[in-house]
């Protein structure tokens, strides 16, 4: 779509540049959303295509994503073999409604600053317990975890001109085993709710729910529960009216998937601690 209001495009080589952040301005990184509907706030984009920040970047200590690496690329990313919950990589981006030529433009700091309730990669990052390097346009960077940084539905923490600069994921977070489980009211649509559970060596168990709710919630457990204790958490956690209620779904609807898929999640990675 041709953004008609849009009268300069700055690309900078660094974020110093951009010292000042009037109203009107943008970041644009894949544009997928920003050119998908008009935008007549925006008359200013900033390009961050020439900071030419590394894509994926993994050492012992985890996995570096800048923000403007592309999902596609994180969906093809080769994992050491001991990371064993890599593959909720391509399963996460596979969990977004877009195409492949969609997927090797769009970005991963685009869809978490979405904010949406369903942005996998909110859900991918919370769930590996990620952190958040945020740069804002004066000041020192910061850091948040993943799960603090959405805060409601197309909401999160940034202060205007703020910027993602890159998702830290830990290894040990790839080293734990994993279930994850996902409901669409069509085979290619958009999350209605969308599980992950992780469990390490110690037979723990942290459940992340997204989709569902406006926000992503965590769920804690030092020792692998029992389907009641789940249960109780699920209602301790989420009120009643603590359902995200839009076109994929009712909030009577979410629950009951999650409910069911939070169950599934638990009795899937108890049996597999068993057998391990």
């Amino acid at each position: 779509m041709d953004l008609n209001t849009v009268r300069q495009v700055r690309s900078p080589s660094s974020a110093e540049e951009v010292a000042d952040w009037p109203a009107g301005h943008a970041w644009l990184s894949g544009g997928t959303w920003l050119m998908s509907e008009p935008q007549p706030g925006i008359d200013t984009l900033v390009d961050l295509n020439g900071l030419n920040w590394p894509a994926l970047m993994a050492s012992d200590a985890g996995l570096e994503i800048a923000a403007t690496a592309t999902i596609g690329a994180l969906a093809d990313f080769s994992a050491p073999s001991d990371w064993t919950a890599a593959p909720l990589l391509r399963a996460c981006a596979h969990a977004l409604l877009m195409s492949f030529k969609v997927a090797d433009v769009a970005t991963v700091g685009g869809n978490i600053c979405m904010s949406l309730p369903a942005g996998a990669m909110v859900s991918l990052t919370v769930a590996l317990e990620a952190t958040y390097v945020l740069w804002p346009r004066a000041g020192a960077p910061r850091t948040v975890a993943a799960a603090d940084f959405v805060t409601g539905n197309h909401a999160n923490v940034l202060a205007p001109g703020e910027l993602l600069r890159a998702i830290h994921v830990p290894a040990a977070s790839f080293k734990r085993r994993f279930a994850l489980r996902r409901a669409s009211l069509t085979k290619l649509g958009r999350s209605a709710a969308l599980l992950i559970g992780t469990s390490g060596p110690n037979g723990d168990l942290l459940l992340t729910i997204t989709a569902s709710t406006p926000r992503p919630v965590q769920l804690r457990f030092a020792a692998m529960p029992d389907a009641d204790e789940v249960q109780a958490a699920l209602a301790g956690a989420i009120p009643a009216d603590g359902w995200f209620d839009d076109v994929n779904g009712t909030p009577a609807y979410k629950r009951h998937l999650t409910v069911h898929f939070a169950e599934e999640i638990r009795a899937e990675l108890a049996a597999g601690r068993r057998d391990a």
